[in-house]
This record gives C-alpha cells, sequence and structure tokens, in this order.
C-alpha cells in the first residue's frame, strides 16, 4: 500500500481499523465455494420482513397456448413480410402444428414441473453463453439527475453520499425492509433484488457463471485505473462509515492516484481486461488465479465479492450525450499512444456507480440477473434518500424512506464494528508479461468497439404524460408511434421493433417482447407520410396507440410469443444434442420450487447440454422445425429498433448499445411535460434521426390540436359561463402554447385505461407525396418472385470484368 495512504489516514483511525490488512477477509471465507459455483440457489434467505412476503403467493409464469403463439407469430409478422413471404410462414407454422409443435410443446412442460419458470434456465444461459464483450453489448446505464443541493455536486461529495445511500438500500434488502414493488395494487416478484449486490459475472471456458457473497461488506473503488478497497458494514449490514468520513476516504483516494501519472497508471489498469470476449477473459482470470493463495489471486477476489464497484472519472463529459457514451461504454482518448479515458476506468462484471469530477453520476450495471426496473428502484430510492438525508440535517423531523436506520457509527464503540478495515488499501496487482501484453490488446479491442457507435440525445421539452394523456393517448403507444413514423420517415420501411414488458407479477418474471410493428402502426406511417387530412391521421394514430396498449396488456400477462417460442427452441435443441442424459447442473441460478436440485442449462449457442426431463423415446427432431428454418424467424429476431421505457424524475437519461449491427437502440423517458430519448447506433445516422423525431414530436402535435379545435374547445362548462359573463372587465389570460387545448381540456375518457401500461413545424425533407410514389415501387418491387426462386435462371447481365483489370 502506497505510503500516502498510510499517511494520510493515520490520525483518522479508530482503535480496531486494522490497517494492515490486504484483504477484506481471507479468501476462503471472503468468497465460499458455494458462492463460486453457477448460482443454482433455492432464493433469498428466508427471514421475517416484509420484502419477501408475497413471494409465495405469487403465480407461475403461464407457458401459453401452442395455438395461441403460433397464431400471434404470424400477426407480429405480417408488417414485415409481403404476400409471398406471408404465405411461406402460413405453410411453416403449419407443418409445426401437425409436426414438431405438439412433442416440443409436451417437453416443455414435462421439463417446467418443480421449476419456478419455464423460460428462466433458457434466459440465463442466453445471456451467460454470451461470449462477446459485454459493454455495450448487454450492459445498460442510467444518468442521474444531478443532486438538487449545490454542494453535493462536485465529485467526492456527490460520490459519498450516493455511496451510503446505496449502503442504506443494501441495509433495507438485507433485513427484509425494502416494501415490496407493487402495480396498481399487485405485488410484484422481489426475487431479483437479492441478487443485485456482491454479485459478478465470471467467464470460464464453457461460459459465465454469476457468483455471489452474500455477506460482502466491502466497495470497490476504481480512480484513473487504480483499485482500492474498504469495509463499510458490519456483520449485521449496519454501516460504519459516516457520510462525512465516505468523503474523507474517497478524497484520499483521489489524491493518492494522482500521484501515478494517468499514462503510467493505464500499463496497470486491469478492469479493461473485463470488456474483453468471454473466453479470453476466462483464459486470463486463470493466469490470474494461477496460485491460488498468490497476490493477484486475492486481488481479483477482492474485486469479484465487492458490493458494488464505485468509478471515479477524472474527466467532465460537457453535453448529455457526451455524458450517456460515458456511463455506457466510457471514453477513448489516445496520447502518445496510451489509452487515458475513462473506459480504463472500469469493471463490467459487477454494478457500478460512476461518478465524474463535476459530481454527474449514473450506474452502469450487468444486466444478467436483474432487469431495468429492478436498478431503477434502486436508483431512485437512492436518489430520494440523498434528498431526505439533506432534508433531516436542517429539519430534524423530516421523515425517512427506510423502516430502520444503521447506529450513527460516529457514536459507536469501534470495537463493536467487528473484524472490519474503514481504511482504505490499494490493490497492487503484479503485472506478469501475459498481462501487460493482454491488457494492450484488450484496449485497442476496446477503443475499436467504443469508435464504432455513436449516442446522440433528445430532450424534447415541448410537451410529455400530461399532455399526451389530456388527448386520451397512453404514453408509451405514443411515443412507440413516434419512432415507427420518424424511422419510416427516414427510410421508407417498417422493421423489427422490440419493446420489453414486465412480467414481475409472476414468480421470477422478467420479461416478454411487445413487437411495436403492427398492421395497424404501419397502416398509420403510411397514412401520415401520405396527403391525408388531419383527421384521418389522428385516427389511424389512434388505432394503432390502441393496439399497442392492446398487446402490452397481453405480454404483462405473459401472453406473447416470443419467449414461448424461444423455450421451445432450446427444447429442440436439448433434444437433438442429448437425449436422456442426466440433469446436470446449469451455469444460470434457477430456483427449483420443489428445492429438488436445478435443471441443466440450454443455449441455442450450445450443442452440450443435458436435460432429464426427455422422454425416453427418440423423437424424429433431428431437422429443425419448420417455424425455426423459416427466415421470418430470423427477421423477427434480427430486432433494428431496440427499445425500452425505464424511468422516472430520478433519471436524466437511461440507454443501451444497438442489439444488431444496422440497428438502433433507443432508452426513453417519458416525464410529466417532457420526454429524454437517448439514441445508439453504429454510426447509422444518428443524429439525424433525433432531428427527424423532434420534427416529428412537433408535427402530431399541431394535427392534434388541429382536431380538437374542430371538435371544439374542449373547456369545461365553467370556463365557457365565465366567457360569457366576462364583459370588458379585462384581457384574459391565456395558458401557454404548450397546451390550451390540451392540459386545460378535461382528460379523455379513455385516460385512465391508457394509463395503465404506463407502468409498465413539419418533417420539411422531401414531399410526402414523393415518398408515397416511391413506396408504391418498392411494394412492387417486394411483390416480385424472389432471388431464391429464379437464382438459377438468371442470366449474366452486364460485363464480366477480369480480375486483371481490377
Amino acid at each position: 500500500m502506497p505510503t500516502s495512504l498510510n499517511e494520510s489516514l493515520a490520525s483518522q483511525q479508530p482503535p480496531n481499523s486494522d490497517t494492515g490488512r490486504s484483504s477484506p477477509r481471507a479468501i476462503n471465507q471472503a468468497y465460499p465455494p458455494a458462492g463460486r459455483e453457477p448460482l443454482a440457489a433455492q432464493g433469498p434467505d428466508r427471514k421475517p420482513g416484509i420484502t419477501y412476503g408475497f413471494q409465495d403467493k405469487l403465480p407461475k409464469l403461464p407457458i401459453p397456448e401452442l395455438a395461441h403463439t403460433c397464431r400471434k407469430y404470424q400477426a407480429v409478422l405480417a408488417p414485415l413480410q409481403n404476400q409471398r413471404e406471408q404465405q411461406e410462414t402460413a405453410a411453416a407454422v403449419q407443418d409445426f402444428l401437425k409436426n414438431d409443435g405438439p412433442e416440443l410443446q409436451a417437453r416443455l412442460k414435462k421439463y417446467a414441473t418443480g421449476k419456478t419458470s419455464y423460460i428462466e434456465q433458457f434466459w440465463y444461459d442466453s445471456y451467460l453463453n454470451f461470449d462477446n464483450s459485454v459493454v455495450l453489448n448487454l450492459n445498460p446505464f442510467f444518468l442521474l439527475e444531478d443532486d438538487p443541493t449545490p454542494a453535493r455536486n462536485n465529485q467526492v461529495t456527490r460520490a459519498a453520499s450516493l455511496v451510503v445511500s446505496a449502503l442504506c438500500f443494501v441495509r433495507a434488502v438485507r433485513k427484509e425492509e425494502l416494501p415490496p414493488d407493487t402495480l396498481r395494487g399487485t405485488p410484484l416478484d422481489m426475487y431479483q433484488y437479492s441478487r443485485l449486490f456482491g454479485t459478478a459475472r465470471l467467464p470460464t471456458e464453457n461460459g459465465c457463471q454469476i457468483a455471489q457473497d452474500s455477506g460482502s461488506r466491502h466497495i470497490v473503488v476504481l480512480c484513473k485505473g487504480q483499485f482500492y478497497w474498504f469495509d463499510v458494514l458490519d456483520d449485521n449490514s449496519d454501516i460504519i462509515t459516516t457520510e462525512k468520513d465516505m468523503a474523507l476516504n474517497l478524497q484520499v483516494i483521489v489524491d493518492d492516484a494522482e500521484q501515478t501519472p494517468i499514462q503510467e497508471a493505464a500499463k496497470g489498469a486491469l478492469g479493461v481486461l473485463s470488456t474483453e470476449n468471454r473466453k479470453i477473459w476466462a483464459g486470463l482470470r486463470d493466469v490470474l488465479t494461477r496460485e491460488e493463495d498468490s497476490n493477484n489471486a486475492e486481488c481479483l477476489n477482492i474485486v469479484d465479492s465487492a458490493l458494488f464497484v464505485l468509478c471515479l472519472d477524472y474527466t467532465e463529459p460537457k453535453t448529455g450525450a457526451e455524458l450517456c457514451g460515458n456511463m455506457l461504454c466510457g471514453t477513448s482518448e489516445v496520447v502518445k499512444g496510451v489509452q487515458i479515458g475513462t473506459c480504463t476506468n472500469r469493471w463490467y462484471d459487477k454494478m457500478q456507480i460512476i461518478v465524474c469530477k463535476n459530481g454527474s453520476a449514473g450506474i452502469n450495471f450487468e444486466h444478467t440477473g436483474v432487469d431495468g426496473h429492478t436498478v431503477l428502484r434502486m436508483a431512485s430510492d437512492v436518489y430520494t434518500d440523498t434528498i431526505l438525508r439533506f432534508a433531516k440535517s436542517i429539519n430534524g423531523q423530516a421523515p425517512s424512506l427506510w423502516t430502520s436506520t444503521s447506529p450513527d457509527p460516529s457514536k459507536r464503540d469501534p470495537e463493536s464494528f467487528g473484524d472490519v478495515s474503514i481504511t482504505p488499501h490499494k490493490l497492487e496487482w503484479e503485472m506478469l508479461p501475459e498481462l501487460s501484453t493482454a491488457l494492450r490488446f484488450a484496449e485497442t479491442r476496446l477503443a475499436d468497439l467504443i469508435q464504432q457507435n455513436e449516442f446522440e440525445i433528445l430532450e424534447f421539452a415541448g410537451y410529455g404524460k400530461n399532455f399526451i394523456t389530456s388527448m386520451g393517448f397512453s404514453p408509451d403507444a405514443f411515443v412507440q408511434m413516434a419512432f415507427q413514423a420518424a424511422y419510416y420517415g427516414l427510410y421508407g420501411r417498417v422493421e423489427s421493433t422490440y419493446e420489453p414488458a414486465m412480467t414481475k407479477a409472476f414468480l421470477h418474471g422478467r420479461t416478454e417482447a411487445i413487437r411495436t410493428a403492427t398492421i395497424e402502426s404501419t397502416d398509420f406511417v403510411k397514412t401520415f407520410w401520405a396527403d391525408n387530412s388531419p383527421q384521418q391521421k389522428v385516427d389511424a394514430l389512434k388505432k394503432a396507440t390502441q393496439k399497442h396498449t392492446a398487446l402490452t396488456k397481453e405480454c404483462a400477462k405473459a401472453l406473447g410469443q416470443d419467449r414461448h417460442l424461444y423455450a421451445l427452441y432450446c427444447v429442440w435443441q436439448r433434444a437433438v444434442d442429448e437425449e436422456g442424459a442426466e440433469a446436470a447442473s446449469s451455469n444460470g441460478y434457477s430456483s427449483p420450487v420443489d428445492g429438488s436440485s436445478p435443471s441443466p442449462s440450454q443455449s441455442p449457442n450450445n450443442n452440450t447440454r443435458t436435460t432429464s426431463n426427455s422422454p425416453s423415446r427418440k423423437v424424429p427432431l433431428q431437422q429443425m422445425p419448420a417455424l425455426f428454418s423459416d427466415p421470418g424467424y430470423d427477421r423477427l429476431n434480427t430486432t433494428i429498433i431496440s427499445t425500452s421505457n425505464c424511468g422516472n424524475p430520478a433519471l436524466r437519461h437511461f440507454g443501451f448499445g444497438p442489439s444488431s449491427a444496422d440497428g438502433f437502440g433507443i432508452g426513453y423517458i417519458i416525464k410529466d411535460d417532457s420526454i429524454s430519448i437517448c439514441i445508439s447506433s453504429k454510426h447509422r445516422q444518428t443524429k439525424r434521426f433525433v432531428e427527424s423525431l423532434e420534427a416529428y414530436f412537433g408535427e402530431i402535435k399541431r394535427l392534434l390540436r388541429s382536431v380538437k379545435k374542430g371538435e371544439g374547445t374542449g373547456r369545461s362548462r365553467v370556463r365557457e359561463t365565465e366567457q360569457e359573463k366576462r364583459g370588458a372587465r379585462g384581457r384574459v389570460i391565456k395558458a401557454d402554447a404548450q397546451d390550451s387545448e390540451g392540459v386545460l381540456a378535461g382528460k379523455g375518457n379513455d385516460q385512465e385505461e391508457d394509463e395503465e401500461d404506463d407502468g409498465l413545424g413539419g418533417y420539411g425533407f422531401f414531399d410526402a407525396g414523393m415518398l408515397l410514389q416511391a413506396l408504391k415501387a418498392s411494394q412492387e418491387e417486394k411483390e416480385r418472385p424472389s432471388d431464391k426462386a429464379v437464382g438459377n435462371a438468371r442470366r449474366a447481365i452486364g460485363k464480366k470484368l477480369r480480375l486483371s483489370e481490377y
């Protein structure tokens, strides 16, 4: 440990701080073998409390009827296909229903017996068998709003405040004092909260594992690529550091990190290795742990077993887009051949709280075990707690977010903390030649990955949820149609679009896929871009949003098609690969209801899985079932517009990388009077797409107000009576243009229903008539025989070049 840390804190330490320890606990205690095994846990430890009080009462995720799923599959593909393609898909579906489908459905039902969820194991494997970098591919981010107290809007004070609030959340989860999530009175599954802290994604040669130290009590701090740690909880999960002492620790870490030139520190920034291909990273971890009790093994273990990682960045991003990029993948800046960007100051296998030098803060999280809704609850509670604690410093009677709080650490006997170390310790890795070389190559690959992606934001302040609902629309459906219209206006096509619907009303529920592109949405975008009246355009929008709302409700009831079809696909692979094999431990962490051993995992990318749920007879499934070999299945699952609505006033932005090479990743937050959107792509005119969205929002408001004006003023009878009696007693002050026909007009009868799914100028680019002609020609081209059908009969056209002519 550097002398500076010892000297800076020597006078600050209580008698029991144990400054000389090199690890939080002995390695075999800090990360017990059970925690390193694939998490096939029985669920959270059962203690008296309210957090998991409804778990035993939650229904299991239903397996939809096969015919229902097939009908929905054809319906979601219809707007993406021409007539010939629809006929081919219909034939594939009929073949599936007649032959392989019923057998696979029976196998799936048998497999699901005794499981918490029929899809859970397959879900985890789809993430854990992903070999490429998790950066931009799996990990999403949240960008928090700035702290409303100006004194906290610098790095150290903001970070200290966020860490203390996060620890309060950890304590509430561990003591089961966190109130359960509910949606309109319906309790939601809380299992994910038990996997939020002390968890790490560990790569192996055969896929990743999720491991957890459920008794973790320390955090790891990254600053300029250098690693530090200190204990923050005692064995009773009580906080042992005041906010003031937390700030002191963090300031000392920042001061120590600055003593090492950043170009020199970059050579040992081992966090970059967590961005590597997972198999390469697994091999490098073997190098780090080659000797079981080595310093590198202990350092790695401390990072893996930490509650979470705090990243203190030395930069101050200037724009919202730069901030979003920093939270998602860090910055890339090469000076004299050395990477000094914040991309070296990360550890992507764990949840990270990231704080910039100016106090801007966000969260980047490993997505396998937790969904955005779960991390959003944590982020919201943490943000709220920072405000309430400030209020309490002004008025001691101010409320608290927590059922109970930790005893004041400053008033406790240091001996009561137990065997802890509240002094920051620096992890000093032994940079073996293999690691130095690997770090160099990992960094260049990461820099390539960052440069291949771009981010743009839209902070639309023209209106938000209040205006949209006043017009009788579901806010989420309204914004989803904006994405459809803007994309169609740019490219003249309807593409596969994805939005997750939360299914946490079921035991261990995750999400179902809402496929936004429908016959109704397609009709709307074509109507919107054609020479039609405002009334026709608004009517088409109403039908499209109503269809989207209906789909959302169906998916929230686990009656979509994507998850069911994927489970059937996994069951088919299992039957083909290893018929009749004995069950083996999975590398996910499903928790069987009956307490029996977990079932094996299955991944579409892995052909060496086993099962104990297959019938003893051999089934004729050696050829891929017709539905899964249907080109429509690939098209549906190649998502071009990947979207997610996740946020509240605690967040400024939310986002993730594109899910396909030519796609867009769109995270959005619908606030009362604004809409925040973060869009990523691999340099596919992202800025132009944002500009198209902004223009659409303005145009659709103009259309809505035009139609509303034609229907009448929309004012209440009280307003009309006042108008009649007003006379000449002065000029009436009118509402802002934001909503003289919107917010002040009474909410429509459909509003309450439209809001239910919420928990879950013109363009001027070209003449719309010209666009319509081009689209008609494009449709005629689609109806021609496919290249596949006429490929053998095609004659050579044009001059064939000789190689020498190149």
